[in-house]
Protein backbone atom coordinates (compact mmCIF):
# COMPACT_ATOMS: atom_id res chain seq x y z
CA UNK A 1 0.00 0.00 0.00
CA UNK A 2 1.58 3.31 -1.02
CA UNK A 3 3.56 5.19 -0.11
CA UNK A 4 6.27 2.54 0.10
CA UNK A 5 9.99 3.30 -0.03
CA UNK A 6 12.12 0.59 -1.64
CA UNK A 7 15.88 0.46 -2.22
CA UNK A 8 17.83 -2.40 -3.77
CA UNK A 9 14.67 -4.01 -5.10
CA UNK A 10 16.59 -6.50 -7.25
CA UNK A 11 17.63 -8.19 -3.98
CA UNK A 12 14.15 -8.29 -2.39
CA UNK A 13 11.74 -11.23 -2.79
CA UNK A 14 8.11 -10.91 -1.68
CA UNK A 15 5.80 -13.93 -1.56
CA UNK A 16 2.14 -14.28 -2.44
CA UNK A 17 -0.67 -12.50 -0.58
CA UNK A 18 1.72 -10.26 1.37
CA UNK A 19 0.44 -6.95 2.73
CA UNK A 20 2.89 -4.12 3.39
CA UNK A 21 1.26 -1.05 4.88
CA UNK A 22 1.86 2.60 4.02
CA UNK A 23 4.97 4.41 5.13
CA UNK A 24 7.10 1.27 5.21
CA UNK A 25 10.69 1.09 3.95
CA UNK A 26 12.37 -1.98 2.47
CA UNK A 27 16.10 -1.50 1.88
CA UNK A 28 19.06 -3.57 0.76
CA UNK A 29 22.31 -1.75 1.36
CA UNK A 30 24.98 -2.14 -1.29
CA UNK A 31 28.34 -3.13 0.17
CA UNK A 32 31.72 -4.00 -1.29
CA UNK A 33 30.95 -7.73 -1.15
CA UNK A 34 28.87 -9.48 -3.78
CA UNK A 35 25.29 -9.96 -2.60
CA UNK A 36 23.43 -13.19 -2.90
CA UNK A 37 19.93 -12.65 -4.12
CA UNK A 38 17.52 -12.21 -2.45
CA UNK A 39 18.87 -10.47 0.64
CA UNK A 40 15.42 -9.59 2.03
CA UNK A 41 12.80 -12.34 1.79
CA UNK A 42 9.19 -11.94 2.89
CA UNK A 43 7.14 -15.16 2.93
CA UNK A 44 3.63 -15.85 1.68
CA UNK A 45 0.76 -14.48 3.73
CA UNK A 46 2.87 -12.13 5.84
CA UNK A 47 1.16 -8.91 6.98
CA UNK A 48 3.14 -5.79 7.81
CA UNK A 49 0.84 -3.09 9.18
CA UNK A 50 2.79 0.01 8.21
CA UNK A 51 5.54 2.49 8.99
CA UNK A 52 7.91 -0.48 9.32
CA UNK A 53 11.57 -0.57 8.28
CA UNK A 54 13.34 -3.69 7.06
CA UNK A 55 16.95 -3.00 6.16
CA UNK A 56 19.61 -5.55 5.26
CA UNK A 57 23.17 -5.85 4.06
CA UNK A 58 23.27 -9.69 3.89
CA UNK A 59 20.13 -11.48 5.10
CA UNK A 60 16.74 -10.72 6.61
CA UNK A 61 14.30 -13.59 6.17
CA UNK A 62 10.70 -13.23 7.26
CA UNK A 63 8.96 -16.57 6.81
CA UNK A 64 5.31 -17.09 5.90
CA UNK A 65 2.29 -15.86 7.86
CA UNK A 66 4.19 -13.46 10.11
CA UNK A 67 2.22 -10.60 11.66
CA UNK A 68 4.07 -7.33 12.15
CA UNK A 69 2.41 -4.38 13.88
CA UNK A 70 3.16 -0.72 13.15
CA UNK A 71 6.59 0.88 13.46
CA UNK A 72 8.65 -2.33 13.67
CA UNK A 73 12.37 -1.95 12.83
CA UNK A 74 14.35 -4.98 11.59
CA UNK A 75 18.04 -4.81 10.66
CA UNK A 76 20.92 -7.22 10.11
CA UNK A 77 23.53 -4.51 10.76
CA UNK A 78 24.36 -1.43 12.83
CA UNK A 79 25.95 1.88 11.93
CA UNK A 80 29.71 1.90 12.42
CA UNK A 81 30.66 4.44 15.07
CA UNK A 82 34.37 4.00 15.79
CA UNK A 83 35.65 7.40 14.74
CA UNK A 84 35.39 10.61 16.73
CA UNK A 85 36.13 12.77 13.68
CA UNK A 86 33.86 11.24 11.03
CA UNK A 87 30.08 11.71 11.26
CA UNK A 88 28.37 8.40 12.02
CA UNK A 89 26.30 8.65 8.85
CA UNK A 90 29.57 8.55 6.86
CA UNK A 91 31.19 5.62 8.72
CA UNK A 92 29.33 2.84 6.96
CA UNK A 93 27.88 -0.26 8.60
CA UNK A 94 29.21 -2.93 10.96
CA UNK A 95 28.07 -5.93 12.99
CA UNK A 96 26.38 -7.67 10.07
CA UNK A 97 24.58 -10.85 11.21
CA UNK A 98 21.54 -12.54 9.65
CA UNK A 99 18.03 -12.10 11.01
CA UNK A 100 15.22 -14.65 10.70
CA UNK A 101 11.62 -14.35 11.82
CA UNK A 102 10.11 -17.81 11.72
CA UNK A 103 6.70 -18.84 10.45
CA UNK A 104 3.65 -17.59 12.31
CA UNK A 105 5.45 -15.16 14.64
CA UNK A 106 3.68 -12.03 15.85
CA UNK A 107 5.78 -8.89 16.30
CA UNK A 108 4.14 -6.16 18.40
CA UNK A 109 4.10 -2.44 17.79
CA UNK A 110 7.35 -0.40 18.03
CA UNK A 111 9.59 -3.49 18.29
CA UNK A 112 13.28 -3.32 17.33
CA UNK A 113 14.90 -6.54 16.10
CA UNK A 114 18.70 -6.38 16.20
CA UNK A 115 21.32 -8.14 14.05
CA UNK A 116 21.84 -11.85 14.64
CA UNK A 117 18.36 -12.53 16.05
CA UNK A 118 16.13 -15.47 15.22
CA UNK A 119 12.53 -15.29 16.42
CA UNK A 120 10.97 -18.73 16.70
CA UNK A 121 7.85 -20.23 15.15
CA UNK A 122 4.62 -18.76 16.53
CA UNK A 123 6.61 -16.66 19.01
CA UNK A 124 5.12 -13.39 20.24
CA UNK A 125 7.17 -10.24 20.82
CA UNK A 126 5.46 -7.69 23.06
CA UNK A 127 5.06 -4.07 22.04
CA UNK A 128 7.98 -1.69 22.60
CA UNK A 129 10.50 -4.52 22.97
CA UNK A 130 14.14 -4.49 21.87
CA UNK A 131 15.11 -7.99 20.75
CA UNK A 132 18.88 -8.47 21.06
CA UNK A 133 19.02 -12.28 21.26
CA UNK A 134 17.01 -15.17 19.88
CA UNK A 135 13.53 -16.11 21.06
CA UNK A 136 12.60 -19.83 20.98
CA UNK A 137 9.59 -21.29 19.19
CA UNK A 138 6.22 -20.86 20.94
CA UNK A 139 7.46 -18.31 23.50
CA UNK A 140 6.34 -14.82 24.48
CA UNK A 141 9.13 -12.28 24.96
CA UNK A 142 8.92 -8.64 26.03
CA UNK A 143 10.99 -5.81 27.42
CA UNK A 144 14.05 -3.74 26.65
CA UNK A 145 16.03 -5.86 26.30
CA UNK A 146 13.44 -8.52 25.51
CA UNK A 147 13.40 -11.68 27.59
CA UNK A 148 11.16 -14.75 27.47
CA UNK A 149 8.31 -14.27 29.94
CA UNK A 150 6.39 -17.46 29.21
CA UNK A 151 5.80 -20.33 26.81
CA UNK A 152 2.60 -20.67 24.81
CA UNK A 153 0.42 -23.34 26.44
CA UNK A 154 0.43 -26.52 24.35
CA UNK A 155 -2.99 -27.62 25.58
CA UNK A 156 -4.92 -24.67 24.13
CA UNK A 157 -6.56 -25.63 20.84
CA UNK A 158 -8.04 -23.37 18.20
Amino acid sequence: MPPLRVGGETHIAIGKQVFIGPGSWLQVIATDEELSSPVVQIGDGTRIVGSCTITAARSVIIEKNVLMAARVYVSDHIHAHGSRTVPIVEQGIAGIRPVRIREGAWIGQNVVICPGVTIGRNAVIGANSVVRKGVPDFCVAAGAPARVIREVDQTVQK
